[in-house]
């Protein structure tokens, strides 16, 4: 469960860093943060559906 946790705050910072790099203009910048928040994003809603929430044995 830490993992969708540490992915998802990944995830949320990513946003930030798009929305930043994109209002100063930094393309490149803004391309890493956009790929950063899809493959982060990806995981936690991939994490979330297969191992559910919370994550209960």
């Amino acid at each position: 469960m830490g993992t969708v946790i540490i992915f998802g705050l990944v995830a949320l910072l990513a946003i930030f860093g798009t929305i930043s790099a994109l209002k100063n203009k930094n393309f490149l910048g803004f391309g890493f943060a956009l790929a950063t928040f899809a493959v982060f994003g990806f995981f936690t809603v991939m994490t979330i559906i297969g191992n559910g929430y919370p994550g209960g044995h």
